[in-house]
């Protein structure tokens, strides 16, 4: 069983203990900081390697926000997911917290349902992220003579395997893989299977999701559904191209990740993939197509 070391970040004793209590059943182990300069230290401390970090916001000296920009501006650890937690949950506070890059948030006090929900899902990001990158590295010397291609795609481990393939055409595989794998999973999940947005909240909150996934699958109306993505090498560019058979949705609303939805375990993906991987993305119609570019 994987072993997933977290680093813990408050200046309440309490809270840190609370966290570690909690995050014992998750498979976790937990380092925790009591400042943002021992959290900083040991980010960057010899043989340091965390899976992700839980961070308060408010803080004496240098607060949760700003050690946050200074992770997200270190390209060592711009991509280490990062759960905000806060007692400060107006939408001005919680959209500020969003631009320095906390795509994962907790309002104090909280329960642990909570923390162990928003913790599974950035736990589930992670391993399908590492399963693409894994797959990228395989492919990498042989891709880079495509120039164009297509592929089909219709499960979970095809969105894996596919956005492996895709992601090893790409100038920095890692990065690419993560806003790859998002946009392809959207089209299984949320376009072929027609699986809502309150759908996915709940089927997380369950721990069910990937089960719904399969149950779909199995469906007679969903069965022999299959999504495409078309890649083209341009002058200065890569091109993706992914169409699915659902009907759509309101796709202009998780371009940015709203505060509101902050809180959620999901709806994320699209942000994410629009900020950290892609220098632009543009769907078309009812959202059931989108077209992404990686600048070269």
């Amino acid at each position: 069983m994987t072993k997933w070391n977290v680093l813990a970040v408050d200046d309440e004793p309490h809270i840190l203990a609370l966290i570690t209590e909690l995050l014992s059943n998750e498979t976790c182990t937990v380092e925790t900081a009591a400042d943002a300069a021992l959290a900083w230290e040991k980010l960057n401390g010899a043989g340091s390697s965390f899976d992700f970090v839980i961070l308060d916001r408010m803080m004496p000296g240098v607060d949760g926000l700003e050690l946050l920009r200074r992770l997200k501006a270190d390209e060592r650890l711009a991509t280490l997911p990062v759960i905000m937690q806060s007692g400060a949950t107006s939408p001005e506070q919680i959209a500020e917290g969003i631009e320095a890059g906390a795509f994962y948030y907790l309002t104090k006090p909280y329960t642990m349902s909570a923390l162990s929900c928003i913790v599974r899902a950035v736990m589930a990001d992670s391993e399908l992220r590492a399963k693409v990158a894994a797959q990228a590295a395989q492919y990498r010397e042989s891709l880079n003579y495509f120039t164009s291609a297509e592929l089909r795609f219709s499960t979970l481990e095809d969105v894996n395997r596919v956005a492996g393939i895709l992601a090893a055409m790409c100038p920095d595989p890692d990065k690419a893989s993560s806003g790859l794998m998002e946009l392809l999973l959207n089209a299984v999940e949320h376009g072929n299977l027609g699986i809502t947005y309150d759908e996915k909240k709940l089927l997380m909150y369950e721990d069910r999701w990937e089960h719904e996934l399969q149950r779909r699958l199995a469906l007679p109306e969903y069965a022999n559904r299959a999504a495409t993505v078309t890649f083209e090498r341009k002058a200065g560019s890569l091109e993706f191209r992914i169409s699915d058979q659902g009907n759509g949705f309101d796709w202009a609303r998780y371009l940015e990740l709203e505060p509101g939805r902050s809180l959620d375990p999901n709806g994320r993906g699209i942000a994410m993939a629009r900020r950290y991987t892609f220098s632009r993305i543009e769907f078309q119609g009812t959202g059931n197509v989108v077209t992404a570019t990686v600048a070269l």
